[in-house]
């Protein structure tokens, strides 16, 4: 007999359970029932394939698809000369492979009804899958997958999508007319005004006014698109003064009142005492309303706070941020309270900090918010860094956010403010398809001149695949999201107006997405992208995808981009089609993830700095959006190492983080790091290292996935990643 193992399957509706040796035996009985007697297979022989198929399994490191198993099923019954019962087997395959293609929606609506889908049900590390509202999402893109992979798409992209080549992201979202992520332009619509459902919202007469105007701006732009969006702090500072103002002169008036002496220094501190109070109560409103607000799909807004000092004057509106950026810093580092009443580290808003001359040394006068800032990363995980040095160096001389945890708008010439000055707010990106680097690789069965070759065709593919996306967007009128196109968020167009022009000459960018250059570079090279014999490669790879998109730009005039992936479910996927294709294959195919664009492994151990001063010759070449990390202890207690790691992202790479840790057990009180484990199924789970808890609702775990905190635990491709990860400092 087979040894009992442990080995896990994944079934077609991506639920991953046990292997069960005794329904290959019931499978290979059924076949053999209905051929005559002379040909039936004895119960020595179905025993027999059993077990050799058993022992297969076992040899393989990873969870086996139901398809796998059934081809070597058939290869057994072949082998022991049951060729009758082969054919009845195949037939019974194939009459229930059309059954599940008369319906391509229901087993897949189901299995997320059920919380069964492994690959799905923690898709997105921030949405939970069980809420009604989340649900419903996943529901409507299962039926938008449908009629995209059916009807919408050219049928050699969705193979390639499903067989792992390349990955069409967002596909649940591709039937209707929504694009990716948004650089929202907040401060016209504070000082013009929009509308928000129809009613009116006029320029606000206070600070607090215009950070609850702003959440609701948030909450309804994330409702008519599916990424990320960001918005600047900065276009909030000139309500400072406006409130300022305002209580200055309620102070006056009460003062005259009561008839108070109307001295000018006691009138200013009153003020500035409810002023502090009023940026106070302005930023909890934004962080208490982003984080509990529910957007239509199920979940908070992705949304990244930019906090850059420089883009207003010098003085006191410069002051005025210096005060809001402080209070959303220590507002962060208190964190929430979970409905257990204790503080946890809170997923959104995601915050950008800029590091600049007047921040960066001793002696700067903001020295202070820096100081602050990492004292919240150590606590809190954010913010993240961008330094303006180096922004400068790769961005012809601006500095500017991301739309959303990495995605960069390009800088254009064409797209000017009415200043004259360029422009960034309002801009958009149109969508993604990433190309699977180590497909390529494994394809190309290490042949260089294939290599190149092969990498040329799959490009091709992925353009096609994004003139798709393109042109899906084509069309399209203002009426569908008036917040966007027509109320300022994105445009000011007319009703009806087409939004075709915004797609073209740099308005909007287009993603070119690659993972798994690390892995690529094993197979081509045997060596790690670290090293100085591999790294031509990698970086001649990455030139490569840069000169197709400018290819691509110049005949087209759309604005293609190369763009680092933030794979969250996708690395998994990728694995499990890379293992099917190719089997194992040691250092490229053997895990059940392939590394995010140009990291470095998790695995591989290299200092922080090295990581970093490495990893910014590839952000260099990924102008459409990269971050790059360095994995850290709790640093809580080591404030100046943060500092020195900020200080050496501002002179040497462009946009960086620290990822921390930030756990809580609710079922013994543990606050430390919460461990990954095995269980007795081989299943890896979350554990309490100090009572071990297993519950992940007693658990709250914030782990950085992609450019945002994850805080609704991963699937277990990216829960091996995140357990094979190596501290960096």
């Amino acid at each position: 007999m087979a040894e009992q193992i442990m080995t896990r399957v994944i079934k077609r509706n991506g639920e991953e359970v046990t292997f069960d040796i005794t329904k290959i035996e019931n499978a290979v009985r059924k076949a053999n029932a209905e051929v005559d007697p002379i040909h039936q297979m004895n119960e020595h022989q179905i025993k027999a394939v059993a077990e050799n198929v058993t022992n297969r399994i076992a040899r393989t490191i990873r969870a086996v698809s139901v398809e796998e198993i059934q081809d070597m099923v058939e290869t057994g019954i072949m082998e022991m000369r049951g060729y009758e019962v082969a054919q009845k087997y195949v037939r019974y395959r194939y009459k229930r492979e059309i059954t599940r293609k008369s319906n391509t929606t229901d087993n897949g609506i189901l299995s997320l009804l059920e919380h069964i889908n492994e690959e799905v049900k923690q898709e997105n590390s921030n949405k939970n899958p069980v809420i009604n509202s989340t649900q419903r999402d996943y529901m409507a893109g299962e039926v938008s997958k449908d009629l995209t992979k059916r009807v919408l798409l050219p049928e050699d992209i969705v193979r390639a999508h499903d067989e792992g080549i390349i990955h069409f992201h967002d596909m649940d979202y591709y039937a209707q007319k929504e694009h990716n992520c948004d650089l929202i332009n907040l401060e016209d619509m504070l000082q013009n005004g929009t509308v928000i459902s129809e009613t009116m919202i006029e320029k606000p007469h206070s600070f607090f006014t215009a950070c609850n105007v702003t959440t609701q701006i948030v909450a309804q732009v994330a409702s008519n698109q599916y990424g990320g969006q960001s918005f600047s702090l900065a276009h909030l500072a000139p309500f400072v003064d406006i409130s300022r103002q305002k209580l200055k002169k309620s102070v006056i008036e009460e003062r005259t009142l009561t008839g108070e002496p109307l001295d000018e220094d006691i009138i200013d501190k009153i003020a500035e005492l409810r002023l502090m109070e009023e940026i106070k109560s302005g930023i909890q409103t934004i962080q208490y309303q982003l984080i509990t607000l529910m957007t239509c799909n199920g979940q908070a807004p992705f949304v990244t706070v930019y906090m850059y000092l420089d883009e207003v004057p010098e003085g006191r509106t410069r002051d005025d941020l210096a005060l809001i950026i402080e209070e959303v810093l220590k507002q962060r580092i208190q964190g929430v309270k979970n409905e257990k009443g204790v503080w946890i580290t809170p997923a959104f808003p995601k915050l950008i900090y800029v590091l600049d001359e007047d921040n960066i040394t001793e002696d700067a006068p903001y020295w202070y918010l820096t100081e602050l800032a990492a004292r919240c990363t150590a606590k809190r995980m954010v913010p993240d860094y961008i330094s303006a040095k180096v922004q400068k160096q790769l961005k012809s001389g601006e500095v500017y956010t991301c739309m959303g945890c990495r995605s960069f708008l390009t800088v254009e010439d064409s797209q000017r403010n009415p200043d004259g000055s360029r422009k960034f707010y309002g801009r958009f990106n149109q969508g993604v398809v990433t190309i699977n680097l180590v497909d390529v690789a494994c394809s190309s069965e290490g042949d260089m001149e294939r290599f190149w070759t092969l990498l040329d065709e799959r490009l091709e593919l992925c353009h096609r695949a994004l003139r798709c996306r393109h042109e899906r967007l084509l069309g399209t009128v203002s009426d569908v999201a008036p917040i966007l196109w027509q109320n300022g968020a994105l445009a000011r167009l007319k009703k009806g107006e087409k939004i075709d022009p915004l797609l073209y000459n740099g308005y909007s960018t287009i993603s070119l997405g690659y993972a798994g250059l690390y892995e690529m570079c094993i197979r081509m090279t045997g060596k790690s992208h670290t090293d100085p014999e591999a790294k031509p490669f990698a970086l001649a790879v990455m030139q490569r995808l840069n000169d197709k998109c400018k290819e691509w730009r110049e005949a087209e005039h759309i604005s293609y981009s190369v763009y680092g992936t933030p794979m969250e479910s996708t690395t998994y996927r990728f694995a499990k089609c890379l293992q099917r294709r190719f089997g194992l294959i040691k250092g490229v195919t053997d895990k059940n993830y392939i590394t995010n664009s140009y990291h470095v492994h998790v695995t591989e151990e290299i200092d922080a700095f090295s990581k970093l001063k490495f990893e910014s010759e590839f952000q260099k070449l990924s102008p459409g959006g990269a971050i790059s990390y360095v994995e850290v202890p709790d640093m809580q207690k080591n404030i100046p190492a943060v500092l020195t790691v900020m200080k050496f992202i501002y002179d040497n790479i462009m946009y960086a983080e620290l990822n921390t840790k930030s756990d809580y057990c609710a079922a013994c009180g543990y606050d430390g790091e919460i461990l990954i484990k095995e269980n007795e199924t081989g299943k890896l789970v979350w554990e309490c290292p100090n009572c071990g808890n297993r519950d992940q609702d007693l658990l709250s775990v914030a782990r950085r996935t992609c450019g945002y905190i994850g805080t609704q635990f991963w699937n277990q491709g990216r829960t091996q990643e995140i357990r094979d990860r190596v501290l960096h400092l």
